[in-house]
Formats: structure tokens, sequence, C-alpha cells
């Protein structure tokens, strides 16, 4: 395989011609350092690259499976982080002029995770400041689409997205708040999933809201997602909210199809005169997909799904405000204007408010749960439109409904299933006529990633959607 072939296989094609030595760790290692050299300086995608640290890991892998033995099941693969989680000895950012100087003297619990299971560590990737979403001069730079370099990534894990889509890592980590996760990957074309509260260990990871913040594996196939999610689920000790169910074998139901399955469509969250029609006409198509292939679909109705990114913005940014309060008062001035100016408004919220908007998410999860009492899993885009342009995201704001559109409806989406602590997935669903990707997002119960890995898998290979390459990239 050339350097090129090498870059475009997903996880685990890597983990089987490591494993098979078809393919040496080095040398993958090697093809996607070249990638970035050549193509990072116009994506941004990653704020440090590691590159010696990379190489002697994989000789040390490679070295170990020329000895027979058993590396793990990320053998080899090359990987990328949001540059949120701790990595001993590696500078680790945030996205802001705050952490410029933090070196963390410990891995979080998800980076020792991938390291133990054979992975090989490029670089951290880029990211909103604070992983808040908004940010208007990132001080390592803005992270453009693949797709279209006009438009955004998505945010907050906007470096985890793009370096995906542009074949820059074979897998990367994200963190889903309010769907930070799953945005850039439905503005980049690739898989991003938010898994069950408590499913996986947040420590070293820095938090915005510490009951919706959930790591968010992402990755360029449903199989790879459910690999790596298998890698880092589990009880944690350094995280007490880490749940003791045990881990199954994401991978063994995947291939079961949905014969059966029983496919919600959210009404109040499609029927809107907001959405961009080709995204309408996706999930349409998506649904037609799934009777097809032999679920029951139907419509069920949550009624306060609609106001999901008002309730979620009401507590994650009170949230948010009150776990950065020490910088808000000490280093205002190494905060992004719109990073500021998010969080000072956040602080002044009544707790009135904050009291409503507490007691709505309880309610929204009753909601929730009810529908899911009638179907498997819940269909909806990622988000209502594909990837704005970076200025309609930094354009001010012209009136209530403005704020109300561009803020609060397209959180609505993502915020629904952060709100009620379920698993929820994104996974290509089309493109735009204008070739922009095109999320369907996947939700389901508690603990029930299995279902969704199967739903997700059963429709990305009826589809090609995933197999398509980013123009920007696929002459390089």
């Amino acid at each position: 395989m050339n350097s090129t072939d090498i870059a475009f296989l997903s996880a685990a094609d890597t983990v089987k011609a490591v494993k098979a030595r078809e393919l040496s760790p080095v040398d993958a290692v090697q093809a996607y350092l070249e990638r970035i050299d050549r193509l990072d300086t116009r994506l941004a995608a990653y704020i440090t690259v590691v590159r010696e640290e990379a190489l002697d890991n994989a000789r040390v892998v490679a070295d170990r499976i020329q000895r027979g033995e058993d590396v793990g099941p990320l053998a080899g693969v090359p990987i990328a982080v949001k540059d949120q989680y701790w990595t001993k000895g590696i500078l680790t950012t945030n996205g802001s002029k705050v952490y410029k100087d933090f070196v963390p003297d410990e891995d979080s619990t998800v980076i020792r995770r991938l390291r133990d299971a054979g992975s090989i560590l490029l670089g951290k990737l880029n990211l909103s400041e604070l992983a808040m979403g908004g940010t208007q001069n990132p001080p390592w730079g803005i992270p453009a689409n693949p797709w279209n370099f006009d438009c955004t990534p998505g945010e907050s894990s906007s470096g985890s997205g793009v370096a995906l889509a542009a074949h820059l890592c074979a897998a990367s980590m994200g963190e889903d708040t309010g769907g930070s996760g799953r945005g850039p990957a439905s503005y980049c074309g690739v898989v991003g999933l938010r898994p069950t509260f408590t499913r996986v260990s947040r420590f070293g990871m820095t938090h915005m809201c510490w009951f919706m913040d959930a790591a968010s594996p992402m990755t360029k196939t449903v199989e790879d997602c459910a690999l790596m999610l298998g890698v880092i689920a589990g009880y944690d000790e350094k995280d007490p909210y880490t749940s003791r169910k045990p881990v199954p074998d994401y991978t063994a139901r995947m291939r079961e199809g949905v014969q059966g399955l029983r496919i919600g469509l959210i009404k109040e969250l499609h029927y809107t005169e907001d959405m961009h029609p080709d995204v309408r006409s996706a999930i349409e198509a998506s649904l037609e997909k799934f009777r097809e292939l032999g679920a029951e679909v139907k419509e069920v109705s949550i009624p306060l799904a609609e106001l999901a990114g008002a309730i979620f913005v009401g507590v994650a940014d009170t949230e948010g405000a009150g776990a950065r309060d020490e910088i808000l008062r000490n280093q205002p001035g190494d905060l992004d204007q719109a990073s500021r100016t998010r969080l000072q408004s956040a602080a002044l919220v009544p707790a009135k408010v904050y009291n409503r908007a507490a007691k709505a998410r309880v309610l929204l999860r009753r909601q929730v749960m009810e529908a899911l009492n009638d179907v498997n899993v819940l269909v909806s885009p990622t988000s209502p439109y594909p990837a704005p342009k970076h200025t309609d995201l930094t354009a001010k704001f012209e009136n209530a409904e403005d704020v109300r559109a561009r803020f609060f409806f397209r959180r609505a989406y993502t915020g629904l299933y952060s709100l009620t602590a379920l698993p929820a997935i994104s996974i290509p669903g089309g493109f735009t006529g204008d070739g922009l990707p095109i999320g369907l997002q996947l939700g389901a119960a508690p603990f029930a990633e299995e279902t969704l890995f199967r739903t997700a898998y059963a429709y990305e290979q009826a589809t090609p959607w995933h197999t398509r390459i980013a123009p920007n990239i696929q002459d390089n």
C-alpha cells in the first residue's frame, strides 16, 4: 500500500493489516504525519503534533507484534484527540490561552485506555475555546471544513471532525456536552457518538457541565466507533460517576440488521419551516431505506423537543460559568471576546430561570423515555441544516428571532440527548445539492449503544455516503 491507501483505511482495517503483518505501525504513522505536514497548514485540525513520540511508540508496537504479543484491539491505529483530554507530558490547551502552559503529569482515563489498547497518539486536536463553541479568534487557528473551506466544521470538537474527514488520523476522540461531537461529525461527514452518561470515564477531561459532558469517539465508520467505545467504556475508580455495568462487545451484534426494529421519527424536529429542504429530503429517504431493510417506521411526539436548545443553554451555560468562575475573575483578558461575553452573561442568569430549566430537563427526559417505550430508535437530523459559513457564525445577532434561529434552534437536535443522559450517534446521511454532508442522528434508551450500532451499521452499509471523499483533500 502507498501512503494514501494507508491513510484512507478505517481503524478496523488498519488493525487487521497490522496484525496480519501486512502493514507496519511505523508506516501507518508516517503516512499520517506526511498528510498532516502537507494539508494541516490550511485545515488547522491540530494544535500539537507529537511526531517523535508517535514514531517511537509505533516502533514499540511493531516490535511487540514481531514477538507474537497481543497488542490490543487498536493495534497500530494512529489516533488524535481533542485537546481537552489530559496527556502526560504533552501540552493540553483546552483551546484557550488560559491553558497555554498546561502540561498534565498524568493521562486522562480515556487516553490511558486507548494507549493500552495499542493505539498510537499522533497529537492533540483543535477545538472551540474551553469546549464551548462560538470562538471568534481561536488561538491556534480557525479549523476549515474539508468539504468547503469557507464553512465551519462544527463546534466544539472541530479538529476531531476535520482530521477524520481529511484523513489526518485513523480515529479521533471528541467530547460532547450539547452536541460537540455529533455536530462536527454531521458537518464533516463522519461518525460521532455520544454514549450514555456514566458509560465512559471523564477523569482528566476538562469539564463544561459536569452532568452532561461525555467522551465522544469520532471515526470513519460505524464499526470503528463500536471498536473505540469498547476500549474506553467501563467503570473507573477515578470517576465515581461511571457505571459498573459490564461492557459488551459492541461489534458482536452489529451485523444483525434492523429487521423487526421499531424506528420513530421525532415529528417536532422534522416538521419545521427552518429545516433545510435537502436535510428534510435526506431524513425522509433514510426512513424509506429503513423500511426497505425491514424496520417498522412511525412518527413519535416529544412535545418539549423543540425547546431542548433553550433548556440546554439555560442549564449548561450557567453550569459552565460556575466552573470557570476563577478564570472570569482572574484571567478574563485571556479569553476570546465571544467566550468571555457568553460566560459573563450566563453568570448573571437568575436562580429561578436556572431552576425552571432544570425542571424542564426532567420533564423532557420523561417524554423521551415514554417515546422509547414505543420504539427502539429515535430518528432526526443531527443538524437541521448543513455546515454554515464561518462568517455566518461570527455575524452579530440582529434581533430575538435571529438569536432563536442561530443560537437555540440547532441545539435542540443534539441537546435533546445531552439533557436526557441518553446515547445518540451521528452518521453520514446524505449530501446537499452543493456537496455538503448531512448527518443522520439516531438515539436510543440508556445503555442501548448495541442497538444504535446495529441500526447505524445497517444504514451505513446500505448507502454510499460514508465512502465519499472530501474534494479538497481528494487529490492530495
